[in-house]
């Protein structure tokens, strides 16, 4: 989880690779509206999200196990997914506003440009400590990255 830059999938697909688990990005989870909104550069709302957070659920339900990348960056959306993926483990790439812009800056063929990473920021709600949720440096390697979330599924069921 994460906002936009943050190397979600980059990161998903390496570990899933080495987890031997599905790999799923919950961009492709996105209705045609919702991605032609961001690709102009006005941010979801709540509303727009929710069929979209239903789609994501349904996923880690019937997919499981497996690697998502997915923001959830609201609290309130990964009880959403939690509802229906109770063992839903969360890893948040979390990087600076400096490192992301820069990544985003170069990114090239996607929809989420630098325009919308201050909303997104501004959205995302730390995790409390009631939450599984790990937190992980964003800015180091991607293998590094790639094998310690992959290293979450050798561990017993998150308590």
């Amino acid at each position: 989880m994460g906002v936009s830059g943050a190397g979600k999938t980059t990161v998903g697909l390496e570990a899933a690779a080495l987890a031997g688990v599905r790999f799923l990005d919950a961009d492709d989870l996105h209705s045609p509206a919702n991605v032609e909104k961001m690709r102009s550069g006005i941010p979801l709302t709540d509303e727009d999200r929710a069929p979209w957070l239903d789609a994501v659920a349904a996923s880690l339900r019937d997919d499981a196990p497996c690697i998502m990348a997915c923001s959830a960056l609201r609290r309130s959306y990964r009880d959403r997914l939690r509802q229906d993926a109770p063992l839903t483990a969360f890893v948040l790439l979390r990087a600076t506003r400096e490192l992301l812009a820069e990544r985003l800056a170069g990114r090239t063929g996607h929809y989420m440009t630098e325009q919308l990473l201050d909303s997104q920021l501004a959205t995302l709600d730390d995790p409390e400590d009631d939450e599984v949720v790990i937190e992980v440096d964003a800015a180091r390697s991607i293998e590094s990255l790639a094998e310690e979330i992959a290293a979450v599924f050798d561990r017993p069921v998150l308590e």
